[in-house]
C-alpha cells in the first residue's frame, strides 16, 4: 500500500488554520498531527503552502452522454481536478435526458470509465416521469432535479408547474432541486423586449428578460409550497439579493429542509461586465445588478447561502458568439471556481476558513456524503495544495476545457493548485495529470437526518 507524508502544510479544516501534517494510506487519511518521516514513505514538503479538502462541486454540466462536441467526462474533470475540485455532480440534462434509474445507472458506469474526480448524478424530474420517480427508492440518491431539463422541452420547469412541484413534495422524501424562474414572466419579458429591439436584443437586456422578479416570485411559492409539506426543497444558482432574504441562518445546515447554493460567477461578475464581455457570462438565470453581486455575498458571509458551486457549462465558442436569442446559455468554470474565491480572500471579503466550509464541508454534510468533505482520519484522501503567492494569467494556453475557452480570458489570478489528491492519488501535479487511477461514485450515507 502506497503512503505519502504532506509535511508542514497550513491546513485548512473545520474551521481553523494550523501548521500539520497529514499521512496518505491507500485511498484514506490515515493520520493529522505531528507526523515523523520513516522508511517506505513518499514525502512531500508543503512547507509555505497551504492544505484544505478537494472542492466539492454540486453542480455541473459535463456534457456527457450526448452533446461532448462542448465537453465530456474525461476532460471536463481533469480541468476540475487541476483547479482543486475533487468531486462533483452532475445534471440530468445530458442527452438523453436521465430521467429513469436505468439511465442514471449508465451514466454512472460511463463516469467510472473517464472520470479523473469523483462522480455523482442528480435523477431527472419533470412532468412526464413525476409518477416513476414518486415511486422510485430515492434513498441512495443524492438528489433530484429539474435543472436544464427546460432546455429539451417547454414546461420541464418545476417553479412554473406548482400543482407538480406540490405532488413531488407530497411524495418525494429525497432532496429536490430546481431551478427557479417564472418561465411566464420570462416569456413576456422576451416578448417586450423583441418589439423593441426585433431579433437584435442587446445583451444587457438579459437581466431585465430574466428578471428580479422572475426569481424571486418563483422562490418563494416553492419555499412555500415545500414548507406546506416539510419537504427538502434546494433552489439552484440563486442570482438575486431580494431572494436571499427567503433563506434562514438561525438553525444548523443539518437542520434545515429549506437550502440554497451560490455559483461563483454570480459573484464575480455583475450586469456591467456584459458591455466587455457580451454572451461570453450569459447564464441562466442571468447575472444581475452589482447589488445583487453583494448581497449574495453577504448572505454567503452569513449562512443564508448554504455552499458554492459553479454550474460549469460548456458550449463551443461558435454557439455562444451568437445573437442574444440565438446564443446558448452557460459557460465552463470549474477549473477556476477555487481561484476566483482565493481572490475574494485576497481581496480581504472572506476568510480561508469560510471558504472550504462552503466549497467543501457543507457540500459534503448537504448530501451525505461518506467520507468526504473534510481532513480527518479515515475519510478519503482527496485534498488540494495551494500556493497563495504564485500569480499567473488565464490565457487559451492554460485552459483545459473542450471548448477551449473561457469568459475569465485575461484575468489575472494570484494563486494557484500545485497538487490535487483524489483518493489517495496525486491526480494532479503542477501541470502533470496521472490518469492511472480514476475516480469513485459518491456514496451516499443512509442514516436519517
Amino acid at each position: 500500500m502506497k503512503k505519502t507524508l504532506i509535511k508542514n502544510a497550513m491546513v485548512v479544516n473545520d474551521g481553523h488554520i494550523q501548521q500539520l501534517d497529514v499521512l496518505i494510506e491507500g485511498q484514506f487519511i490515515a493520520a493529522v498531527g505531528t507526523i515523523p518521516s520513516i522508511d517506505g514513505l513518499e514525502v512531500v514538503d508543503a512547507t509555505g503552502l497551504y492544505l484544505m479538502p478537494g472542492v466539492i462541486d454540486g453542480q455541473v454540466h459535463f456534457r456527457d452522454p450526448g452533446l461532448t462536441h462542448k465537453g465530456d467526462i474525461a476532460t471536463e474533470s481533469r480541468a476540475a481536478v487541476a483547479g482543486g475540485t475533487t468531486s462533483y455532480i452532475d445534471m440530468p440534462n445530458t442527452r438523453p435526458n436521465v430521467l429513469s434509474m436505468p439511465l442514471l445507472e449508465e451514466k454512472y458506469a460511463l463516469a467510472a470509465q473517464k472520470s479523473l474526480a469523483n462522480f455523482g448524478f442528480f435523477l431527472g424530474v419533470n412532468g412526464d416521469n413525476l409518477d416513476e420517480v414518486l415511486q422510485t427508492d430515492t434513498s441512495s440518491l443524492l438528489a433530484v432535479s429539474d435543472d436544464g431539463l427546460y432546455f429539451t422541452k417547454k414546461g420541464n420547469l418545476l417553479a412554473d408547474n406548482p400543482e407538480t412541484l406540490e405532488k413531488l413534495f407530497a411524495g418525494c422524501p429525497a432532496i429536490i432541486a430546481i431551478h427557479s424562474e417564472k418561465e411566464q414572466l420570462v416569456e413576456e419579458n422576451e416578448e417586450r423586449y423583441r418589439a423593441q429591439y426585433g431579433d437584435n436584443v442587446p445583451i444587457e437586456c438579459h437581466p431585465l428578460i430574466r428578471s428580479e422578479q422572475a426569481c424571486f416570485e418563483a422562490t418563494e411559492r416553492a419555499i412555500a409550497l415545500a414548507n406546506r409539506h416539510s419537504a427538502r426543497l434546494h433552489i439552484l444558482h440563486l442570482t438575486t439579493a431580494a431572494e436571499t432574504a427567503l433563506f434562514r441562518n438561525d438553525i444548523p445546515l443539518t437542520k434545515k429542509r429549506i437550502t440554497t447554493e451560490v455559483s461563483v460567477h454570480h459573484l464575480w461578475f455583475n450586469d456591467q461586465d456584459y458591455a466587455r464581455l457580451g454572451t461570453r457570462i450569459k447564464w441562466n438565470p442571468a447575472i444581475k445588478t452589482e447589488q445583487d453581486r453583494q448581497g449574495l455575498m453577504q448572505a454567503l458571509l452569513d449562512d443564508r447561502i448554504d455552499f458554492i458551486t459553479t454550474d460549469h457549462a460548456p458550449h463551443t465558442e461558435e454557439e455562444k458568439d451568437q445573437p442574444y436569442f440565438q446564443s446558448m446559455s452557460g459557460a465552463p468554470m470549474v477549473q477556476h471556481s477555487l481561484n476566483i474565491m482565493l481572490e475574494f480572500y485576497r481581496q480581504g471579503v472572506i476568510s480561508l476558513e469560510k471558504i472550504v466550509e462552503k466549497m467543501s464541508h457543507n457540500p459534503a454534510t448537504f448530501y451525505r456524503m461518506s467520507k468526504r468533505g473534510f481532513i480527518r482520519e479515515g475519510y478519503y484522501a482527496d485534498m488540494v495544495l495551494f500556493d497563495l503567492n504564485q500569480p499567473w494569467t488565464v490565457s487559451k494556453d492554460n485552459i483545459l476545457y473542450k471548448c477551449g475557452w473561457s469568459p475569465l480570458e485575461g484575468t489575472e489570478l494570484h494563486s494557484q493548485v500545485v497538487s490535487t489528491w483524489v483518493n489517495g492519488h496525486l491526480a494532479y501535479h503542477q501541470g502533470v495529470f496521472d490518469d492511472t487511477q480514476l475516480g469513485l461514485p459518491l456514496v451516499v450515507e443512509q442514516a436519517a437526518r
